[in-house]
């Protein structure tokens, strides 16, 4: 099996699962006892799933094994974003920040630049997860043995989601460890940080389903990754404040939609806003809402799944 960028085996992905041979597909039926598969969710001779509910035990063995498969790679998952946090504070928050001093308003640069780096490390790894674990189970074939289990299309996309999104969160608490190593963090609006902090790694788990999906290869994954969310989020007011921009450029900022997630973030920690942070918190959840539903949709349809 082909090993992927992160260094997991088909098996490893799959939790120990080997590849589905002779080609089965999303869509298959077969009948065991009266138990149908239609597009990957069982169906008894009523018509009704049988994979346990939503949340049912299909559901939560799926999501371990995707928890389990970053977890037991800690090295591959959680060890390089914390070094690369680490260059990041040495380098800006400290080397850069010595010069800058104060931003917007008084605040150390330090301290405004640790929001937008947690949300960086946190949609990135996120986006990641997903994206992963969707294009390695297609390029393996492992994927087909979820399609036809007793699952809907909507608890194999929450577990998905939810296992990236996991991931996304201990990512962004990793960073503000490393955050504390070098300033005293404050927690001014808790409840906002916390609502962000869970949005943000659902939303960009969600479209790492799509990206998982749409991907050819894994270099598409990459330039997913690493030139388009990544270069949104450097120009979404992370090493800098929207006061200091040109009314031209303020305005085109706000087009950018990591500003209000950096902006959400922010505004936790440090109680200091440029855009409505509840606005802000509202739009993101809803926006989440929506592309959950197209990842189960583009399951339904098998897009990306079947040949």
């Amino acid at each position: 099996m082909a090993p992927g960028p992160d260094g997991h085996s088909g098996a490893d992905a799959a939790g120990g699962t080997a590849g589905t041979p002779g080609g089965v597909r999303a869509g298959a039926r077969a009948t065991d006892g009266g138990t149908a598969t239609d597009g990957g969710t069982a169906r008894d001779t009523t018509g009704h799933a049988t994979g346990g509910g939503l949340l049912g035990v299909g559901f939560r063995s799926l999501l371990k094994r995707e928890i389990l498969r970053f977890v037991r790679r800690p090295r591959n998952t959680f060890v390089p974003p914390a070094i690369t946090n680490v260059l990041y504070f040495a380098v800006f928050g400290v080397i850069l920040g010595g010069r800058v001093g104060t931003i917007a308003g008084g605040i150390d640069y330090l301290l405004f630049i640790l929001p937008g780096l947690v949300v960086l490390g946190a949609i990135s790894n996120a986006f990641e997860n997903a994206s992963f674990s969707i294009f390695h189970g297609r390029w393996n074939e492992y994927i087909h043995e979820t399609l036809t289990s007793p699952l809907s299309y909507a608890s194999m996309v929450l577990a998905y989601i939810l296992a990236a999104a996991l991931r996304g969160i201990i990512v962004g608490l990793i960073i503000v460890g490393i955050g504390l190593l070098f300033t005293s963090v404050p927690i001014e609006r808790p409840l906002f940080l916390a609502a962000f902090m869970l949005v943000v790694p659902l939303l960009f788990a969600s479209l790492g389903v799509i990206g998982g999906l749409v991907a050819e290869d894994f270099d598409d994954l990459t330039v997913m990754n690493q030139f388009i969310l990544r270069p949104l989020v450097f120009f979404g007011a992370v090493f800098y404040s929207l006061e200091i921009l040109d009314p031209l450029y303020r305005t085109l900022s706000l087009l950018n939609p990591m500003v209000y997630m950096v902006n959400g973030v922010r505004y936790g920690f440090l109680g200091y806003q440029e855009v409505d942070p509840l606005a802000s918190l509202a739009v993101l959840s809803g926006l989440t809402a929506v592309v959950a539903l197209v990842d189960v949709w583009l399951f339904r349809r098998g897009y990306g799944l079947i040949d």
